[in-house]
């Protein structure tokens, strides 16, 4: 590539000019060939990437991810510049118009008091922009490609601004034991539609549960998932440690060692 100059730090701009030219007929075959729907899964990867980043508190991790999402970024808006849809150009004049009217506390004379004031106006300009004149439509625009916990956890916020909320958590408790009872009803009719719809519900309280005391229910429901896996790798060695064949071992044997591997966790 004659034409292509090598830097010692590149820029945005760079990285848009490298993008159209992976993109051109000259450029790469795999590249060329993509689609919005092709890649659409590696934008979702990379972002759990940064997530990862930012959890492991790794600077040069995180620089390094974020760096993916940009690229994946100008990866689709090249497409429709090939199109003549939009440009990257038209990208980030539309972010920068958006944080420009949605922040009318620092960009004009609007006073706010408190985070809460932020966001509230946030909401409100949100819903002027896209025209959304109900609860429901505001709830409808929650994607549902969202995991489910957390699509659900942003409706019910969207119920609670409207005072749609319990008042305090002890009905939510009573709830959720209403939804248990229903599950259990159903598991014991055999019907399943009924117990996809009864679990649903039980799912649902629960996310309704983690809002009344503060926690993320994704995140909490993670933290348990880590906790079974490294549980799990002490029943395995155990196991191991006393020729305990796991797969052929009665249930009873195995929780014993469950139990004993939450003993050596405390």
């Amino acid at each position: 590539m004659a034409d292509f100059e090598f830097k010692e730090k590149y820029n945005f701009d760079d990285l848009v000019q490298i993008m159209r030219r992976l993109r051109a007929k000259d450029g790469c075959p795999w590249d060329a060939e993509q689609t919005h729907e092709s890649i659409k899964a590696n934008l979702i990867e990379e972002t759990y990437e940064v997530i990862e980043a930012i959890n492991k508190k790794d600077s040069d991790l995180l620089c390094e991810e974020l760096g993916d999402v940009m690229m994946q970024v100008v990866f689709h808006a090249q497409m429709e510049s090939e199109k003549g849809v939009f440009t990257i150009d038209d990208v980030t004049d539309g972010v920068c118009k958006k944080l420009v009217e949605r922040h009318p506390h620092v960009f004009g004379t609007v006073r706010v008091d408190s985070v809460d004031d932020v966001l509230t106006n946030w909401e409100q300009i949100k819903n002027q922009s896209k025209n959304r004149k109900t609860t429901t439509q505001s709830m409808l625009s929650v994607p549902k490609e969202l995991p489910a916990l957390m699509r659900s956890s942003k409706v019910q916020g969207k119920a609670k601004k409207v005072g749609f909320d319990w008042g305090t958590i002890e009905p939510v408790y009573d709830k959720l034991d209403e939804e248990i009872a229903e599950l259990k009803e159903a598991v014991a009719q055999k019907d399943k539609a009924h117990i996809k719809e009864e679990l649903g519900d039980v799912l649902m309280t629960v996310v309704n549960l983690s809002r009344f005391i503060d926690c993320d229910a994704e995140e909490c429901l993670n933290l348990s998932v880590d906790k079974f896996i490294n549980r799990f790798s002490k029943v395995e060695q155990f196991a191991q440690d006393r020729s305990i064949d796991i797969k052929s071992a009665p249930i009873d044997k195995l929780e014993e060692l469950w139990q004993e591997a939450k003993t050596f966790e405390r």
